[in-house]
């Protein structure tokens, strides 16, 4: 069974029901449980689980320490181009607005990766708005050859492309692919994408799929806060990342939780998820996926990263720009959105190898959440 024929088994709205009539003892159940269902998932991030954070931060904490130690992740991102056909209502790279495009060319990709290499990052992911007839298969593989010698591991978060795509970029030397739903609201999901290939749900939704039928070594999956009602859309990821680890058993995942930044001619968020909430979805997500890497980018910032690294976060951004050529060759073009953590790359090294990993929520300044 595909994960389409899955997702129509399920409603939005009963859905979202379920989650929030589930009580204490649903949740107290969950915590206890040594195999947690989805179910058990529906309890750690209903309205019912709120009192119940300290304990959820403290089990995550353990799931985190005995499965990566304390060991975090530091990745960049490079930015591509800036091109984009899609009509996103939540994005800068929007077709409509009216912005200067950039496209690297092979000269000036080097000339990034110089600098992010200066920062000592050895994993690099590389973006690009969707725009087949700029930022295509041939773009891509290019630009792999000038990056891969001088990184261990290449991610690519880009527009979905067909099974046969992800094989040649596989072979070429992609590791990841990262590729977000945004919403799984199939109702609403026109409205943030009236035009463009983006308006393909159900293409968009099999995209996973697609690279772990290529055999990527790691399919990244996720949905941006601040879109719908953020419960019933984490469920919907969930039962996406229950689906594909169960198929695609030897492919590691891993789950980011953007929450929608300021960027040039982007409306505010429909539904704001505050701290305490987004910490209480993160460790859910520890508890139900013990091995499933967890990232966290510089949209967030410092002092909610400083905290959260405790709590399950295994990946991180770090001195990141959200521009083509940010780096070095055109630091004042558009920014994707806003970033929040400013803290250069051996910075926040420094912070992370300097943290005591000891019992962590009476440590806490509990004003940020």
């Amino acid at each position: 069974m595909s994960f389409k024929e899955i997702y129509n088994q399920y409603s939005w709205d009963e859905v979202k029901e379920s989650i929030y009539d589930k009580t204490s003892h649903d949740v107290e159940m969950a915590l206890s449980s040594h195999h947690r269902t989805l179910e058990d998932f529906k309890a750690l991030i209903s309205p019912a689980a709120a009192p119940y954070l300290e304990e959820m931060a403290q089990l995550s904490h353990q799931l985190t320490q005995k499965r990566f130690g304390n060991t975090i992740q530091m990745y960049a991102p490079i930015y591509l181009s800036n091109v984009c056909t899609n009509f996103c209502t939540y994005c800068g790279f929007n077709f409509d607005n009216k912005i200067k495009r950039k496209t690297l060319t092979p000269d000036e990709i080097s000339l990034e990766i110089a600098e992010i290499k200066k920062q000592g990052f050895n994993h690099i992911l590389l973006v690009t708005g969707e725009a087949k007839q700029v930022v295509h298969i041939d773009y891509f593989k290019e630009a792999i050859e000038i990056i891969k010698p001088h990184f261990a591991n290449i991610s690519i978060e880009v527009q979905p492309l067909d099974q046969d795509e992800y094989e040649e970029l596989k072979q070429a030397g992609i590791y990841a692919v990262l590729v977000y739903q945004e919403t799984y609201h199939k109702e609403k999901y026109p409205e943030y994408h009236p035009k463009g290939k983006k308006a393909n749900f159900d293409y968009r939704l099999e995209t996973p799929d697609r690279a772990g039928k290529a055999g990527m070594h790691k399919i990244g999956v996720g949905v941006l806060l601040g879109l719908e009602e953020w419960r019933t859309d984490s469920f919907f990821c969930a039962l996406h990342l229950d689906y594909l680890q169960k198929k695609y058993w030897q492919t590691k995942y891993s789950v980011s939780f953007p929450r929608i930044r300021p960027a040039e001619g982007v409306a505010p968020p429909n539904v704001v998820v505050s701290d305490r909430e987004l910490v209480q979805l993160i460790c859910a997500y520890r508890l139900m996926y013990e091995d499933v890497e967890l990232s966290m980018s510089t949209r967030e910032s410092e002092q909610f990263r400083n905290n959260i690294i405790k709590l399950g976060v295994t990946s991180m951004s770090a001195g990141s720009k959200t521009n083509p050529g940010g780096y070095t060759v055109d630091p004042e073009s558009l920014e994707q959105f806003a970033i929040s953590d400013e803290r250069s790359a051996p910075q926040m090294a420094e912070f992370i190898s300097g943290i005591n990993y000891e019992p962590v929520w009476k440590d806490w300044d509990k004003s940020f959440i």
